[in-house]
């Protein structure tokens, strides 16, 4: 190498050293931020061995639901934003968990239909399934999200933690409750105490049973309340379980699932003053294999109502009592039960739809029916 060009490359050298000496500080805290940025992201694409790894599945709602307006809190597209832009505005979640999604669906909860239910469901028993996921959440709109979270209560086998969802603001509002929500669904998923207690529900600072739960308020927060039978925990920075579900769920179901690719009509009738028994006829003309009896009080049936049932049962339909009221259980009726029309037990309308569902894709035998609601 000759004296010359060893001249350049020295005074090459000088040059690029005094330049990052003399940089200015915008220029050195862009390259460390450019840094920090690709050290970051090779840490998400790698997961931190020391974290859980839990699966956000999207299905739409007031949760990824957007306004131009920031104060309006009921006119709104549901299932706006997707499950990248969830993830995103919840950055923290990464603290605590290995974090990766998937778009299931993109829907109100309103037009949540049984063949989504099993999508969804389907997915969810294939990730929990694998050593790399250690749980699930389930973003979804709130008006059925009690339905979708009781039917994964019934049918996924396995302790792994699944919690569901949702908000009652959409995302682009002032005060919106969607991405603390999202950050505690995450928190109790990624939590080891929360295996083995059944499919939950995480709404404003509170952890509930699928099978307790149920929504109370059109527009209100706390609208999710287990007033009756008491919430499984709360959540203040740390996780506070301190109830745990009697009712046998997941792995302890005669449900599985993988077995399920079809889930029969069941119907539910609202009971009132003046009813009748067209509705159960209609019910039946129209193909429901089940109804669900939504009566007043103790699940209380009209004569007129009680001719539709008995109608609806001798031509092989399922017929369940539940109650209108809210809360409560709904007790055996002697003279019903001769009848073969069964009680939901405390379950409400809705969610006896989703177990008369599942119950009859295993049998039609009345008691053993009548088993089910005793036992989930």
């Amino acid at each position: 190498m000759t004296k010359k060009r060893m001249l350049f490359i020295v005074l090459g050298l000088l040059l690029l050293i005094n330049a990052g000496c003399s940089g200015s500080n915008e220029s050195r805290n862009e390259t460390k931020a450019r840094a920090k940025t690709e050290t970051a992201s090779v840490k998400t694409a790698q997961g931190n061995d020391r974290l859980p790894n839990i699966r956000i599945l999207a299905t739409g709602g007031t949760i990824a639901g957007a306004n131009q307006s920031k104060t309006s809190t009921t006119n709104y597209k549901a299932g706006a934003v997707g499950i990248d832009t969830l993830i995103e505005a919840v950055p923290e979640m990464k603290d605590i968990a290995n974090i990766s999604g998937e778009q299931v669906a993109n829907i109100g909860s309103q037009n949540m239909t049984n063949k989504t239910l099993l999508k969804l469901s389907k997915r969810a028993a294939k990730l929990l399934a694998s050593d790399d996921v250690d749980g699930i959440v389930v973003t979804h709109g709130t008006d059925t999200l009690e339905e979708t979270a009781y039917f994964l209560n019934l049918v996924l086998k396995s302790d792994k933690p699944v919690v569901v969802v949702g908000s009652m603001r959409p995302s682009t509002a002032i005060g919106a409750d969607g991405p603390a929500n999202l950050y505690n669904a995450v928190k109790v998923a990624a939590s080891k105490e929360a295996y083995g207690k059944g499919t939950m529900v995480v709404l404003n600072d509170r952890i509930a049973a699928a099978r307790y739960v149920t929504k109370t308020h059109t527009t209100a927060p706390d609208t999710f309340k287990s007033e009756e039978m008491g919430y499984l925990g709360n959540i203040a920075d740390g996780i506070y379980f301190h109830n745990d579900i009697t009712k046998k769920h997941t792995k302890d179901t005669d449900f599985n699932i993988s077995k399920i690719n079809q889930l029969p009509q069941v119907d539910i009738i609202y009971g009132y003053q003046n009813d009748g028994r067209y509705l159960f006829d209609a019910a039946i003309k129209a193909g429901a294999k089940g109804i669900i009896y939504a009566g007043s009080g103790n699940g209380s049936v009209s004569d007129e109502a009680k001719k539709g049932a008995v109608a609806a049962v001798k031509k092989g339909a399922a017929v369940v009592r539940s109650t209108r009221t809210g809360s409560g259980v709904v007790t055996p009726n002697p003279d019903l039960e001769k009848e073969n029309i069964l009680a939901s037990n405390s379950l409400n309308p809705q969610k006896a739809r989703i177990l008369l569902m599942l119950a009859l894709t295993k049998t039609d035998d009345p008691k053993k029916i009548q088993s089910y609601f005793e036992e989930y």
